[in-house]
């Protein structure tokens, strides 16, 4: 079926008059003889398209095409809430099944497919995904069945002085529930009469006891397991790494004890690093968004459209509005692979300050210092810890990272993904230096303080 795009461009405009003035008339009855009517049979009738006047010679061919018209009646047309787009059109697709070419007035999309096999289902994809009054309550929807309630007992010397509240997510229906560790592990001394037991309600009211399996201080995540002879509800576990700074996101869990709190926002920063939050220690990232969230919310979910689990909410700014974090999902199922290989998280240490290289640091550091290292990528070394690994291994203020282990680098992130928990191992790394000298170090990690 060959045609020129101007046609079709075309007569997809005329096309859409004709449904937009049935809709308008379908305010009022629509006689059999509407000029709309006869306009829109006219375009649709499969066969030759002549008759369409002096454009006709711009077709090379006859046009088949079916489409389906779902018009609102008169009672229901000024209670729908109308979104964009209203028209959907595809030549290109074939019609298959009972669903043709759907031109769909409705304030929900349909929903995809089944089959997967059937290149119309692309078309209800991406309906699928528009945004709708409905898509943050389908979202929390799915989720909301797993976050739990979690309360730890808190004390001195045996004495109970209250209770520790915070909330949690069943990520297998074995009972295996996420949660921040500041919730179930003792930090000051308190909370000695849990014994590393936590009390779990569930959202349908029912409570089980937890045990505390394993706990990160420096991440704050902790895994919590409850017993139940029926299988448990679970969430999904999405990417973290997809997200972008507007993206919508929910946050669920029990602030002040209110079970089943949701609330909404948006991802205001992927990546904020802790020492912009002032903490010390390791280099952490976590996820800043402006969803509401309270004492309690500390280890729910935060969740993207999809239903999906993108990160654990673990603080927020005290007398500030709409700065909250959550502890990425992408890093959170790394430190979950280590509880099971080794029970606890082991992390490398360099005794390295390093420093993220873009185009615009690099052009200003080269106009400053001539003698700075022709690179275009890299990770810079403003200081080395005495005595540590890197000391050892010769590193120097200045250097630039170019090479870590045989693969190169442009990111902080980058090096410690390819450290992984590589401690005790030698890893080669290539670095340039002041007139453009490279040198060859080996480095041998060592692990990193615990208490750090």
């Amino acid at each position: 079926m060959p045609f020129r795009s101007s046609t079709y461009d075309w007569f997809c405009e005329e096309l859409y008059q004709c449904f937009a003035s049935l809709l308008r008339e379908s305010l009022t009855p629509i006689p059999h003889d509407s000029n709309w009517v006869k306009r829109a049979i006219m375009l649709l009738q499969v066969g030759d398209l002549k008759r369409l006047g002096p454009r006709r010679m711009l077709l090379e061919g006859p046009l088949r095409l079916s489409v389906l018209i779902k018009i609102p009646t008169k009672d229901v047309l000024p209670s729908v809430p109308w979104r964009v787009p209203l028209f959907s059109l595809s030549p290109f697709t074939p019609a298959g099944g009972s669903n043709p070419y759907p031109l769909h007035f409705s304030r929900s999309a349909p929903s995809p497919a089944s089959d997967a096999n059937n290149p119309a289902s692309s078309e209800s994809e991406h309906c699928s995904r528009c945004f709708t009054r409905d898509t943050i309550a389908n979202a929390a929807a799915k989720v909301s069945p797993a976050v739990v309630n979690l309360s730890v007992p808190q004390g001195f010397y045996g004495l109970t002085m209250g209770k520790s509240i915070g909330s949690g997510t069943i990520i297998n229906a074995d009972g295996t529930i996420l949660t921040c560790a500041h919730v179930v592990v003792d930090f000051q001394g308190m909370r000695a009469s849990s014994k590393g037991k936590v009390e779990v309600t569930l959202q349908d009211g029912r409570t089980f006891e937890g045990t505390v399996l394993n706990a990160d201080f420096h991440s704050d995540i902790a895994i919590v397991k409850i017993k139940s002879k029926l299988p448990l509800p679970a969430a999904k576990l999405g990417s973290s790494s997809k997200l972008r700074p507007g993206d919508w996101v929910v946050a669920m869990g029990c602030p002040l004890s209110l079970q089943n709190t949701v609330t909404a926002g948006i991802v205001s920063c992927v990546d904020r690093k802790s020492s912009d939050l002032g903490l010390g220690g390791m280099r952490r990232e976590y996820l800043q968004t402006d969803c509401a969230i309270n004492a309690g919310n500390s280890g729910g979910p935060l969740v993207n459209m999809d239903g999906e689990v993108v990160g654990v909410n673990n603080m927020k700014v005290l007398n500030a509005d709409g700065l909250c974090f959550a502890v990425p999902i992408d890093s959170v199922n790394k430190i979950i692979d280590q509880f099971k290989k080794k029970g606890r998280v082991i992390r490398p240490w360099l005794g390295l300050k390093m420093i993220d290289l873009n185009e615009m640091i690099l052009s200003q550091l080269k106009e400053r210092d001539p003698t700075f290292p022709n690179v275009d990528r890299g990770v810079l070394v403003p200081m080395v810890t005495p005595g540590s690994p890197a000391d050892r291994a010769g590193f120097r203020p200045g250097d630039v990272v170019i090479e870590f282990d045989g693969k190169p680098v442009a990111s902080i992130k980058e090096v410690i993904d390819i450290m992984e928990d590589k401690v005790g191992k030698p890893l080669k790394v290539v670095v340039k230096r002041a007139n453009n000298a490279e040198a060859i170090l080996t480095v041998i990690p060592e692990e990193a303080n615990p208490d750090m």
